[in-house]
């Protein structure tokens, strides 16, 4: 049993094989006690309760003033009690108040793990994969409960929290803050890792120490963002790849955010993570409930890497779901920066003809299919499809495209309205917009009110039509601009601070009713790219679109990045054409698919522009990726050489088989080098005693047997202590390599047990 409870101490004791997360009631007030490795279960930790007298602290009562909520880390920071840092939860009463005084009512503890109303969440197959703890608080002058839960899961370094937030009193009230979980740390030796950015090059790792105050990353777009993904890091400043203690903290939701490290004079460090304060006021009429959405706390001792394969493994498995969830994803071609909006059913069967020959297994249909739709100025809101370049309709192109051997594919972007289109001019109070106030368009569209229930009825319909007239097998779901206006012209003055969050409740229930209804659909989430890359998504869409930025080098900052939180197979990755169509970057075709190949992978080209011998390249790169996509989707990923240190000049990733009976290992280098002398790069994840045949892949690939590196297999031991040798031996005298943008390609297989 995870959980464990000492009743007579009031103290509680989460833990699995890797963690502890310790806290204990006193003076009615749940605080916390211990986060970080597993450690031994006792019936008290009352050593740790910090109740030293600190000038100008609020005391708890004329009794207890030496303990004061501010420093004593209370498991739920509210407002009024003492506590001078930022709270998890405040609210408004009736009379105006924001003084809370929650106490601490009981328990209950649950096999398994209850599902979020309305939100995606984290689940469980079975009871016995985790346990959850349910704590009552309560303040029954202000009429709020709270409940708090944590779900504990066996084996790994996940624990997960959320909130429920209930009005037990006789009058309305108003939730102004509501973060899905606290976590203090009673020491602030640590660095703060952040994913930055903006379009096109999201996923930016920012790594930096602590500091007094409050740091931290923000949305206040709408949707996650590409400047600031909800997710946060603590690691000790030894911290590496493979070694060291991190805390990874990912918030499963897609709108506005908040993540905040708050570090205290006294040296100690709070992170909230929720829904960003500055967008939410959610009225509460008696007995209504608000539920946040979920936070999950990674820990591991085993650095960065570690933490990550803890996220990576929740989320491929207890996160998505659905038939692709333990699916390898399709091979597709995506038209889009081969033909952009200038195309007719022939063009279109063309590129999927020249797909087909090479092995390539989804057609996808990118914008532009509907009327209207001649360019990114109108089209959007209606969903009719384009007779004129269509003339057999969706179905028609897509039998097409089944009879070449191919799944048909299609993008769609529900969210957006152009102005002309019929449900802008008969609706057009589904706009978000403050009437009066100036329009403000952002790629000449605008944003339809999902925290309306009609535009969220309409949107299925629409959606239920277009993807039952034709043989869809998957879909791209796009979203092109952030919320700024936002007010719904159809909810009442009383109701406008919850329009943010309620938009993203009616974004939730709309995927849920589409996926519902098209199950064996595989659909891939995208927002101009990264823009709502996270976990929230990753519930409906195993799959998002991970920047609009296809260039090879860019490619490996954003995917390392992404690869802290989120999965490799979580990531939609394809070969462009060259010159790149974002940077102008003239990268080797190999290089594009060796970076490509640890995602989802596929192109988005005209293929029938590529020479012979290129054509007879893609059609190896196929064959590699049709060979290797489940281990390469589904193993556990090991980052062992970073673009973000040093020059940023070299990277190298790996993925293992969870028997550790494979490996793919890929270096890259992006400027040659001169005079450098032999390189290698030691390989993590493998069994120390097993012995490995390394084999390089494609035109790099060394002299000998089939592409054999060495003269006999390696021990695990050898490759990870002494490393695998990056010398080209092809290369002539120097031994530099082969020019700017270098990748090799080796794969691993255990040998002669």
């Amino acid at each position: 049993m995870p959980i464990c409870v000492h009743e007579q101490s009031q103290t509680f004791h989460l833990h699995n094989d890797v963690l502890s997360y310790i806290f204990a009631v006193r003076e009615g007030y749940p605080l916390h006690l211990y986060f970080g490795a597993r450690v031994p279960d006792e019936p008290d930790y009352d050593y740790l309760l910090d109740e030293e007298y600190r000038p100008s602290s609020v005391g708890v009562s004329p009794e207890r003033e030496c303990l004061s909520l501010e420093h004593a880390r209370c498991e739920l920071p509210f407002s009024g009690g003492g506590d001078m840092r930022l709270p998890a939860i405040e609210v408004v009463t009736a009379s105006g108040s924001r003084v809370l005084d929650l106490t601490y009512r009981g328990f209950a503890t649950v096999p398994g793990k209850p599902a979020l109303a309305g939100l995606p969440a984290t689940y469980v197959e079975g009871p016995s994969e985790a346990d959850t703890l349910c704590v009552t608080l309560a303040d029954d002058v202000a009429g709020v409960t709270v409940r708090l839960l944590y779900t504990v899961f066996a084996g790994d370094g996940a624990l997960v929290r959320s909130m429920e937030v209930a009005n037990s009193g006789p009058a309305a009230l108003t939730v102004e803050r509501a973060m899905s979980g606290s976590f203090s740390l009673e020491e602030t030796d640590f660095e703060m890792v952040q994913l930055t950015g903006s379009w096109a090059r999201e996923c930016s790792v920012t790594r930096s120490p602590l500091h007094p105050g409050i740091q931290g990353s923000y949305s206040l777009r709408g949707h996650s963002g590409h400047q600031a993904n909800p997710f946060l890091a603590l690691v000790r400043p030894e911290t590496t790849e493979l070694s060291g203690e991190a805390y990874g903290f990912a918030l499963v939701y897609s709108g506005n955010h908040a993540l905040t490290a708050d570090v205290d004079a006294y040296h100690s460090v709070r992170v909230l993570a929720g829904i960003s304060p500055q967008t939410l006021s959610w009225p509460l009429a008696p007995g209504e409930r608000f539920q946040t959405p979920e936070v999950v706390a990674a820990y591991s001792d085993k650095g960065l890497g570690g933490m990550s394969r803890t996220l990576h493994a929740l989320f491929r498995h207890r996160l998505a779901r659905g038939a692709w969830r333990d699916r390898p994803r399709p091979i597709l071609i995506n038209n889009w920066e081969a033909t952009y909006f200038d195309f007719d059913e022939d063009r279109l069967v063309e590129v999927a003809r020249s797909a087909a020959e090479l092995g390539i297994e989804l057609f996808v249909l990118d914008d532009g299919w509907f009327a209207g739709r001649r360019d990114d100025t109108g089209g959007l809101g209606d969903w009719e499809v384009d007779a004129e370049r269509l003339p057999h309709g969706l179905d028609g192109l897509a039998r097409r495209v089944n009879e070449l051997g191919m799944d048909f594919g299609l993008w769609v972007e529900p969210e957006m309205v152009n102005p002309g289109t019929r449900v802008w001019e008969e609706h057009p109070e589904w706009v978000l917009h403050a009437p009066g106030e100036p329009l403000r368009p952002c790629r000449h569209q605008y944003v339809l009110d999902l925290s309306n229930p009609e535009v969220v009825d309409y949107l299925y319909g629409r959606l239920e039509r277009v993807l039952s007239s034709a043989n869809v097998a998957y879909v791209k779901w796009d979203m092109n601009r952030s919320l700024a206006d936002v007010y719904s012209q159809t909810a009442p003055a009383a109701l406008q601070g919850r329009v943010w969050h309620a938009y993203v409740l009616g974004l939730y229930e709309l995927y849920d009713r589409v996926t519902r209804r098209f199950p064996d659909v595989l659909f891939e989430s995208c927002c101009g790219g990264g823009g709502r890359f996270d976990a929230g998504m990753l519930a409906f869409a195993p799959q998002a679109w991970t920047s609009d930025n296809t260039d090879a080098v860019e490619r490996l900052r954003i995917q390392w990045g992404a690869s802290l939180a989120y999965p490799v197979s979580s990531m939609g990755s394809h070969v462009s054409a060259a010159p790149n169509h974002q940077l102008f970057r003239d990268a080797p075709l190999r290089t594009r698919a060796d970076v490509a190949y640890f995602g989802t992978f596929g192109y988005e080209l005209d293929l029938a522009l590529l020479t012979d011998a290129e054509r007879d390249e893609v059609r190896e790169q196929v064959a590699f990726m049709k060979r290797h996509r489940a281990l390469i989707q589904f193993g556990d990923q090991y980052r062992l050489r970073s673009p973000f240190e040093g020059r940023g000049n070299e990277c190298a990733w790996m993925v293992v088989s969870g028997d550790k009976n494979e490996a793919v290992v890929a270096y890259y280098r992006i400027l040659q080098e001169v005079n450098v002398g032999r390189r290698s790069v030691r390989l993590a994840g493998l069994a120390p005693e097993a012995r490995y045949e390394v084999r390089e892949e494609g035109a790099c690939a060394a002299p000998g047997a089939m592409g054999l590196r060495y003269r006999r297999p390696l021990t695990g031991a050898e490759l990870m202590r002494v490393g695998l040798d990056l010398t080209d031996e092809t290369a002539g005298k120097s031994s530099s390599g082969r020019g700017d943008f270098l990748s090799r390609v080796f794969t691993l297989r255990r040998v002669g047990e």
